[in-house]
């Protein structure tokens, strides 16, 4: 397998153009628990254009009873970013000021628990130093957002996932 670059702009601008809709090619999980993991791997995927389709541990999507717990799971796409050594994406967790533009930043409640996967779209100028959560721009689903800041919302802990690359 090679490593290749993740497309961060491609990702972003994937980002843009669905964070006010829906793409019809994939199902829309609003009623059924969230749609943000699922736009967050939809924008990883524009990034890479690679699955991994091992049934139960991989991260893809063919349609809405035909995916991975990881495609649409927070912890489980977490999980798989990071415990991915196969076909696919892959990231690290990073602290927040180490996050770029197509990484996704999860937001956590204060027991550890995660719950929702913007992906960041844009990065302000370190003004200040080092980034903050006023610095980053996401995009999101469930409660749609676009060029939102991350520190508008009501999280106690981020994790940002810093996709690496992917392989194939």
């Amino acid at each position: 397998m090679n490593v290749y670059a993740y497309d961060r702009a491609a990702a972003a601008a994937y980002a843009r153009k669905w964070a006010l809709g829906r793409n019809p090619a994939f199902y829309d999980f609003n009623d059924i628990g969230g749609d943000c993991t699922n736009f967050a791997s939809q924008c990883i995927y524009a990034g890479c254009g690679v699955m991994n389709y091992l049934p139960l541990y991989g991260w893809f999507y063919r349609s809405a009873s035909d995916r991975t717990p990881s495609w649409t799971g927070v912890q489980f796409l977490h999980n798989f970013l990071v415990g991915n050594d196969g076909v696919g994406p892959f990231a690290q967790v990073v602290p927040l000021e180490q996050a770029e533009v197509g990484d996704v930043i999860q937001l956590g409640d204060g027991r550890g628990d995660f719950f929702h996967s913007p992906v960041a779209v844009a990065i302000r100028p370190r003004s200040r130093g080092k980034i903050t959560e006023d610095d980053i721009l996401i995009a999101a689903h469930t409660y749609d957002a676009l060029d939102r800041t991350l520190s508008s919302y009501n999280a106690r802990q981020y994790r940002a996932l810093h996709i690496l690359g992917y392989r194939k």
